[in-house]
């Protein structure tokens, strides 16, 4: 359960081209069906969709602030959020699959919400009150910390008790869910903590 498919897929179309040298003459192989194609695809569908995201919300925020700085939070919270998940993966004993990715997929929008109401409000309190980028921050946080944790552990206390469903449902849900709790929370700490 723990091996690395698409590294075994490489090691034995590797040892299989070495052994087809000693085959008798007129004897070929083929491989009909790998399944690390299908995980292969799927990596790259997640790298895909991370640049989009990164691009679209970044668009949407100096579209509607009109200020780059405040475009860029959002992106270094989400590439921050989930590097964090990588390693709270990595420390649970997850591996990179197809449900681990597809709960990192989800996570996307989940993870730059947090940031973006972060920016959003410090604009805000710096354009109508007119106060410095470090008053406005204080007083933003004042205003949206409560809110930012409520909405994290709300999202957490949905996903976590997934992770307890037993049998091999449960091996399959328990990543995916705790995949979704770990980059919840961590995006909901880089909020309060690296956002302002």
């Amino acid at each position: 359960a723990g091996a690395n498919s698409i590294d075994v897929s490489s090691r034995i179309k590797a040892k299989m081209k070495d052994l087809a040298q000693f085959f008798p003459e007129g004897i070929s192989y083929t491989i009909p069906y790998d399944t690390t194609d299908y995980i292969k695809l799927s990596i790259s569908r997640v790298e895909k969709t991370l640049l989009e995201a990164a691009l679209l919300v970044s668009f949407i925020i100096f579209l509607f602030l009109h200020s780059w700085r405040a475009s860029f939070v959002p992106i270094a919270a989400m590439i921050v959020s989930i590097t964090g998940t990588f390693i709270g993966m990595y420390l649970l004993g997850f591996s990179v699959n197809t449900l681990t990715l597809f709960g990192l997929v989800l996570c996307v929008g989940i993870v730059v919400d947090d940031a973006i109401v972060v920016v959003e409000n410090i604009e805000r309190a710096m354009r109508e009150e007119g106060l410095s980028s470090k008053e406005a921050a204080i007083k933003a946080m004042k205003e949206v910390s409560s809110p930012i944790i409520a909405t994290s552990c709300v999202l957490a206390a949905a996903f976590i008790p997934i992770s307890f469903v037993g049998g091999i449902p449960g091996q399959f849900y328990k990543q995916f869910a705790v995949t979704i709790a770990v980059s919840v929370m961590i995006s909901g700490f880089v909020a309060l903590t690296l956002s302002p």
